[in-house]
């Protein structure tokens, strides 16, 4: 009875965080435990022990520290994870433990924050977990136009807390080369609770899933705003809303003209097809006015429409026909879930000869219009509007990027 008692006790005064196992790789998975007395005793299981275990060591005690603790038993199982990992391991097995509003936070890595416009080019965004440091920390490698650290569906519940912890300081510490740093928050009201721990980092870009009305994205900017006052951050955070219901889909105007800092919207298949009683096909007959609705929306508000993801990654003459079909519709881009779909989704998206030889006509129109002084731009008998010419010219931007001229 007292044995039980004790190991009852011991449990219930322990708290892990992290993976571990067969296949892990650039994590940590921590296990703490606090005491009355003792003092700090740190247990360290890593390949790299010998060259830089008592870095860990050294960076486990700060993170004690911090937040007060000295009677701590803590045991790590290294499988390569970088310093902003293994604090955001540590700290979240800290606050299963002890209520506290403390964060710690690593002196943040000098690197030149992105700041991003509103029609910037965003052709291609990449989903990684937000609980895979393994993923997220060569993701810009790849060079997706964005890449989304997502605390929603691809974290298990149970997991939620730890996975805000790591994407606060990936946000801080990873280098994504050139990619708009995204983030995917959970379902209001939840999602509520995520913007605490991204709207101090370099996040670009939110994204608000199954989004259902105008009053969701007043509720995200009045949360973004009070947070910004706070930190005295200044850096544009930009909205993109994603439909994934019937409603969703028939407020898409109202939801896409919301605020002035909704850059993009998407639209989210899986779940939509679930929510009006369809299966979702290669074909997509099944989404044609989900998805019209959507690009009409987007257009008529001036924002960038974004199609669904393309689930088969093993696929790629479908994900190609898939973003062609998805550009004959009006979409700027569309999502993925692999890196090996980021070149077929340009290539898809990329413009034809065509469209290239009508982009560079309006633009030299443009340009010989600027030259000679005149206020008013035209090719041919058409008027032309600066958004037309923007948008020429980054089209031929990205015809460039794909080699096109």
């Amino acid at each position: 009875m007292i044995s039980n008692y004790l190991n009852s006790s011991i449990m219930e005064n322990t708290a892990t965080a992290g993976n571990k196992g067969t296949g892990i790789r650039s994590d940590c998975f921590v296990a703490l435990s606090i005491s009355n007395s003792g003092g700090i005793h740190i247990e360290l299981k890593s390949k790299v022990e010998t060259m830089y275990g008592n870095q860990i060591k050294s960076l486990a005690l700060d993170v004690l520290s911090h937040f007060d603790i000295i009677n701590a038993t803590l045991s790590i199982e290294d499988s390569g994870a970088l310093p902003f990992v293994i604090a955001a391991r540590i700290e979240a097995a800290i606050k299963c433990l002890i209520g506290t509003d403390k964060e710690f936070l690593l002196p943040e890595l000098p690197k030149e924050k992105l700041i991003t416009e509103k029609d910037r080019l965003r052709v291609c965004r990449l989903y990684v977990p937000g609980n895979s440091p393994a993923l997220m920390i060569n993701a810009g490698i790849y060079k997706p136009d964005g890449i989304i650290l997502d605390l929603e569906d691809s974290v298990a519940p149970a997991k939620k807390q730890e996975a805000r912890l790591l994407v606060r300081n990936a946000l801080r510490y990873v280098d994504l080369y050139g990619a708009e740093m995204m983030v995917r928050i959970n379902q209001l009201p939840q999602g509520l609770d995520d913007l605490k721990y991204i709207i101090p980092g370099n996040v670009n870009v939110i994204l608000i899933p199954k989004c259902e009305s105008a009053e969701e994205i007043i509720q995200v900017n009045k949360v973004i705003a009070d947070l910004r006052k706070q930190t005295g951050s200044k850096t544009n955070i930009w909205l993109m809303p994603i439909i994934e219901s019937a409603l969703g889909v028939i407020r898409a105007y109202e939801i896409a003209s919301a605020a002035d800092n909704i850059a993009a919207m998407a639209i989210g298949l899986e779940d939509y097809t679930a929510d009006i009683g369809a299966h979702r096909t290669t074909q997509g007959s099944e989404s044609l006015f989900a998805r019209s609705q959507m690009v009409n929306a987007c257009r008529a508000a001036g924002i960038q429409p974004n199609d669904s993801v393309f689930s088969d990654f093993s696929d790629k003459e479908g994900l190609f026909i898939s973003a062609r079909k998805s550009k004959e519709m009006g979409f700027d881009g569309m999502g993925c879930i692999h890196p090996g779909q980021i070149n077929t989704i340009r290539e898809g998206f990329s413009p034809d000869v065509e469209e290239i030889e009508k982009a560079v006509k309006i633009v030299e129109a443009y340009e010989k219009a600027q030259a000679e002084g005149l206020g008013v731009t035209s090719l041919g008998s058409k008027m032309i509007d600066p958004p037309v010419v923007k948008r020429a010219q980054k089209l031929l931007v990205f015809a460039k990027q794909m080699g096109k001229i």
